[in-house]
């Protein structure tokens, strides 16, 4: 499920909240990019914080869903999703703070990636599962996190960058512990929303203008190499190794056998 409030300052929060670990299905996809493509004839809405509810961020995408859709709908649909999530963060017509903690998996890292802002709580972890997955997509807005060398590494063994990391890279603004986070998000959010809307709007279309990712374009060919990889078979035994539980945990301690991770 995604919540969704609006406050007299101009704060839109919108919050994860899909236990057991915040995993996206197709119709949670919908829905929150839904809301934020909004946000262009919303006038009210000057700044958006975006996080989790509970004891993470975000999962992945529901493998287990994808799993159980007949022939190539849950993939296609999925992929589709993913595309359509990250482009309406990307081109969200106001600046969207990311508040990141307990872990960030799959597509969830996309999305932390494309955020214009991210704080995020020490030690959370931030896991590319594609190798694990059969996936071969995602680098685009993974980029937005970390350098290309580092995240090379990160995508051929879908071991985590911790936030540590990423804030040394300048990637998360601030560490702030995870009970902390939520008011932490809104302050600054409060901040960015005292400044003239009209202005706010024409910052973020500047700069994506300026030094933006044709995330849509470079995507859609990234996606045909995971389309691929599940048209000849290769993707689909990976993924069932997690919905059967053989497939080790990222996460030695504090997750459940009901992880999700995004394909």
């Amino acid at each position: 499920m995604i919540t969704e409030s609006v406050d007299d300052a101009g704060i839109a929060e919108l919050v994860l909240d899909a236990p057991p670990v915040n995993a996206l299905n197709l119709k949670d996809i919908a829905t929150l990019a839904g809301h934020l493509r909004s946000y262009a004839d919303d006038e009210r809405v000057r700044v958006v914080v975006l996080r989790g509810a509970g004891h993470g961020f975000c999962g992945g995408g529901d493998v287990k869903e994808v799993q159980s859709l007949p022939g190539f709908e849950g993939i296609l649909g999925q992929t589709h999703g993913s595309m359509e999530l990250t482009t309406a963060i990307a081109e969200c017509a106001v600046p969207v703070i990311g508040a990141v903690h307990g872990w960030c998996i799959g597509l969830g890292v996309l999305v932390a990636g494309v955020c214009d802002v991210l704080l995020a709580a020490p030690g959370t972890p931030f896991v590319l599962a594609e190798a694990d997955n059969g996936a071969a997509s995602g680098m685009i807005q993974a980029i937005g996190l970390m350098p290309e060398k580092r995240l090379r590494a990160a995508l051929f063994t879908a071991e985590p960058v911790t936030a540590e990391e990423l804030h040394h890279f300048g990637s998360v603004l601030r560490l702030v512990p995870a009970e902390e986070l939520p008011a932490s998000a809104r302050d600054l959010a409060g901040r960015v929303a005292a400044k003239n809307p009209a202005v706010l709007r024409a910052l973020k279309a500047a700069t994506d203008e300026s030094i933006g990712r044709d995330i849509r374009g470079v995507f859609r060919r990234e996606l045909a190499h995971t389309l691929d990889l599940n048209l000849r078979g290769e993707s689909a035994p990976l993924r069932e190794n997690f919905v059967r539980g053989t497939r080790g945990s990222y996460l030695q301690t504090g997750r459940t056998a009901d992880e999700q991770d995004a394909p």
